[in-house]
């Protein structure tokens, strides 16, 4: 029996010498794109190779969205047939990428040359190939300078030898040779390119009705517009507004998330729908359409946006309820199913089910609103809970909508198991909620941010790092005090390019659970109107707005890729940096983890990471305090007394030869 393995050939093409292999960055073969934002690189790497000893040339092929032709850029051997290059992405909307690689005859044969050239050889019939590639490239591409270079190498004689050496007529080879010799990588890879608010945005959550200066009145979207002025001092540039759309009354939920509500409380924001209207429409206690665009152009004026949860769900009393019951999961008795989490019941939220026999027409209407407030000038989204719908319908949705409008943002709100989270990124989401809110230790800290910064997972997944939502009051939180708060705030702020807070209850250090083990805030605005007075003694509003101006004015902190850790000798303290590439811009970040008690200790720094000198001093300038340090060396002493200051944010520089000379005569 013939157990050969049967190959058919075709074409020359078909079995090509050369092979592209493990070509980075490429998530799940191509199905998915990177992400990336406006004027960043994509750095790609292959492994191109040949059998034999024949040169490789390798090629980047780029191409934004619409265009026919490939921009062509050489990579260049990274050592063991490993080669790299990179282009720049532009506009925002959709770029392609792939690898190009062929077999470098010119090269090879120049390499070779020039060996019998050094071994004093005879060079005559070599001198003949060469030309004789010189004239075919000539006659291919009409460039009468490789008919005058094959004309030199046929003359002979130590003219011949240097024309044949000159790097420069192995580069025009290069760009004269012929594409059809070339094997392309199979597969056309994307990157989505966004402006940079996708990578770097600071965001303050703030629930309208709560934001009247007046107690016992609710607040309104015109408090709102009040309130933009203190948002902006504290140096965010999102606004993000949890659902401002009519409640239903049926079900509704009262204080501290009671099945049984008394007269005139508001309800969760998150049953949407009345009979004042559903999700294109504005609650009538909040406001208008009117007040919701002044809100929108005060916030431009700011250099601002608002933001709007985006929560595909409604309330029994929602206009889709009555219109389109196909829309909804119904029980054995008729009745609309209820959202269950069991063992928790949500009587007051009806959600949709996307696996409708109409679901076209369901998918399409949602779609629609998104439209309608794109169209009110909303061009950031949270999504609330996205992992509870199908990821085919985020795909679609997010892909439709950045047809038309490619500066769209989309926040996806999903604490849930690692490969959902990381599934709907890949779909498209801008950026994701992450577990930061639960990583509490340096060394949790650390393996987790090394898994988001330093891995493939960077190249779809932008973290948004929250210290505490309306649902996650966690128990760091609970038990820490203001200092707790102090710290995950320096943490977010400095680890992540985008984080966000939810106010005033962060800048107020508000830390009273339901009840014990629970993560819910006691008095959770969730279900009630809350009044904050914003002067109150103890806020952190202070340290708030001068970590998001150090934010602004170091741009190594609006980026994640560059993070880097450095040991410490104390578990307590956890060390680590950002640069910018060219290490013009150089932040150290030093943290105390326990709330609770003074912690010293040593850190070792990685000085090559920073770019700094293994002998030569160098200054370190607090950011938080004003202080001014020289440090020497890698290994530098550290205090931080939570009490008065958990963490240093360092802004590192070099040290002029003035600088040491003074301490010399000094």
């Amino acid at each position: 029996m013939n157990t050969t393995p049967q190959t058919a050939l075709g074409p020359l093409e078909a079995w090509n010498r050369v092979v592209i292999e493990n070509v980075r960055p490429e998530i799940d073969g191509g199905r998915f794109p990177i992400k990336r934002t406006v004027a960043e690189s994509v750095l790609v790497e292959a492994d191109a190779f040949t059998d034999g000893h024949d040169l490789v040339r390798c090629e980047l092929l780029y191409r934004v969205e619409g265009e026919s032709g490939w921009t062509v850029a050489p990579m260049a051997s990274l050592g063991n047939d490993r080669y790299g290059g990179s282009f720049a992405v532009g506009r925002e909307g959709r770029c392609f990428y792939t690898v190009r690689a062929a077999l470098d005859r010119f090269a090879s044969w120049a390499r070779d040359f020039e060996k019998r050239a050094e071994a004093a050889q005879e060079l005559a019939a070599d001198l003949e190939i060469g030309a004789h590639m010189l004239e075919t490239a000539c006659r291919r591409s009409n460039d009468a300078a490789l008919g005058r270079a094959a004309a030199a190498l046929r003359a002979g004689g130590p003219g011949a030898t240097s024309a044949a050496l000159d790097p420069g007529l192995a580069v025009r080879m290069a760009e004269r040779a012929d594409p059809a010799e070339a094997v392309v990588y199979p597969r056309e890879l994307c990157v989505v390119v966004e402006r940079e608010r996708a990578r770097f945005s600071s965001w303050y959550e703030m629930f309208p009705r709560s934001a009247s200066p007046e107690p016992g009145r609710p607040g309104t979207l015109a408090d709102c517009v009040k309130a933009l002025d203190y948002v902006s001092s504290l140096g965010f540039d999102v606004l993000y507004l949890p659902p401002i759309h009519p409640i239903g009354l049926r079900f509704r939920k009262g204080r501290n998330n009671s099945t049984r509500p008394e007269p005139g409380e508001p309800g969760s924001p998150w049953a949407i729908g009345s009979e004042a209207g559903g999700h294109k429409a504005i609650a009538p206690e909040l406001g208008s359409f009117e007040d919701f665009r002044r809100l929108v152009a005060r916030a431009r004026q700011l250099d601002m946006e608002i933001a709007l949860d985006l929560a595909f769900q409604c309330s029994p009393d929602h206009p889709y309820v009555a219109e389109h019951p196909e829309w909804f999961r119904h029980r054995p008795d008729g009745t609309i199913q209820y959202a269950e989490n069991p063992p928790k019941k949500y009587q007051d939220i009806y959600p949709f089910d996307f696996e409708s026999p109409d679901w076209r027409s369901l998918w399409e209407e949602l779609a629609s609103i998104v439209e309608f407030w794109i169209g009110h000038g909303v061009k950031i989204f949270r999504v609330d809970n996205p992992h509870t719908k199908p990821f085919a319908f985020w795909e679609w949705l997010i892909a439709r909508i950045r047809k038309r409008h490619p500066d769209v943002i989309f926040l996806s709100e999903a604490f849930t198991r690692p490969k959902v989270m990381y599934r709907l990124a890949k779909l498209g989401f801008s950026q994701s909620y992450a577990y930061f809110a639960w990583r509490n230790s340096s060394w949790e800290l650390t393996e987790y941010f090394r898994e988001l910064t330093q891995t493939p997972i960077r190249e779809f997944f932008r973290p948004n790092l929250w210290p505490n939502t309306p649902d996650i009051l966690t128990e760091y939180l609970q038990a820490g005090g203001p200092a707790a708060f102090a710290v995950r705030l320096v943490l977010a702020a400095t680890l992540g390019a985008s984080w966000g807070i939810f106010g005033p209850a962060f800048e107020q250090a508000e830390n009273r659970p339901a009840r014990a083990g629970s993560e819910e805030y006691l008095e959770s605005e969730k279900y009630q109107v809350r009044h904050w007075d914003r002067d109150r003694a103890g806020s952190l509003a202070e340290i708030v707005a001068r970590v998001n101006r150090i934010r602004r004015e170091n741009r190594a902190l609006q980026s994640d890729w560059s993070l880097h850790f450095h040991s410490t000798d104390n578990p307590a303290l956890i060390c680590y940096s950002k640069a910018t590439e060219n290490l013009a811009n150089i932040i150290l970040t030093v943290v105390n983890v326990d709330p609770k008690f003074k912690h010293s200790g040593w850190v070792d720094l990685d000085l090559n990471a920073l770019g700094l000198d293994a002998e030569g001093p160098f200054q370190v300038h607090d950011l938080l305090t004003g202080a001014r340090y020289f440090w020497q060396g890698p290994r530098n002493y550290v205090e931080l007394d939570p009490r008065v200051l958990p963490a240093h944010v360092f802004r590192l520089r070099l040290r002029t030869r003035s600088e040491r000379d003074f301490d010399y005569y000094a």
